[in-house]
């Protein structure tokens, strides 16, 4: 059970994103792109499957995510208040952990935005469900690392282009890095160590439909490792 005053941070974080446009303008934007990329390909393959919605996802996130971190510190660096949140009863790890979990219900209830889309293909196809939500929850876990680097790099600058742009640098090495691409020169022993690093690999893998305790141990590790240094940034600045 959260402590009140936890939850109260985290609905404070999650109201600014709704009285603000920046929650409407990602929604539409993230939308949009979904389902234009989607059914783009999708009659032209004939079948009854989201594989190509969710292929779509992480390259959506990867623009989109860093998007809605970038302003997360900075914002508070460029209007002064980050001290008055770091010398008030909140403790560091409090604020850091609000706001993430602010930005994770922020990009769930995105996510179940689509929902209308594989009901929408069900009607005319046979589909796997349980594949369906696995997928969905690995989107939620590759959309969660994603929020993690971004708030982490939000806490380096108060310029938000730049903490856009370098949380979209991160965000793209750590998906690609194990991409068969990038491994296929590597020498044998560093293949699997490249692969287990890349969040899009991890992402692939649950995608399929199946749930790995290696890939959830990957991502609560992974994201953990990233909200530890915003906690350490941050502690540093105070």
């Amino acid at each position: 059970m959260f402590h009140p005053r936890f939850q109260a941070l985290v609905k404070k974080e999650l109201l600014l994103y709704w009285n603000s446009p920046i929650a409407y303008i990602f929604i539409v934007a993230f939308l949009g792109f979904v389902f234009w990329l989607f059914f783009r390909g999708f009659f032209l393959v004939g079948q009854a499957e989201l594989r190509g919605f969710f292929g779509i996802i992480p390259w959506v996130f990867l623009f989109l995510v860093p998007a809605l971190t970038m302003r997360m510190w900075s914002e508070e660096y460029r209007q002064g208040t980050v001290e008055l949140l770091l010398t008030s009863s909140i403790t560091i790890r409090e604020a850091v952990l609000a706001k993430f979990l602010a930005s994770l219900i922020f990009l769930a209830i995105a996510l179940l935005a689509t929902i209308s889309l594989p009901i929408s293909i069900s009607l005319i196809g046979n589909l796997d469900w349980g594949v369906v939500f696995t997928s969905y929850f690995g989107a939620l876990l590759l959309g969660g690392s994603y929020l993690a680097i971004g708030v982490f790099v939000s806490s380096l600058t108060e310029n938000q282009i730049v903490a856009f742009i370098v949380s979209v640098l991160i965000c793209f090495g750590f998906l690609i890095i194990g991409d068969p691409i990038v491994t296929f020169k590597l020498p044998g022993f560093l293949a699997p160590l490249f692969e287990f690093f890349s969040v899009g690999v991890h992402y692939s893998s649950i995608a399929r439909g199946v749930l790995d305790s290696r890939d959830l141990f990957f991502y609560l590790s992974f994201i953990s490792f990233f909200l530890f240094f915003n906690i350490q940034t941050l502690k540093l600045k105070k």
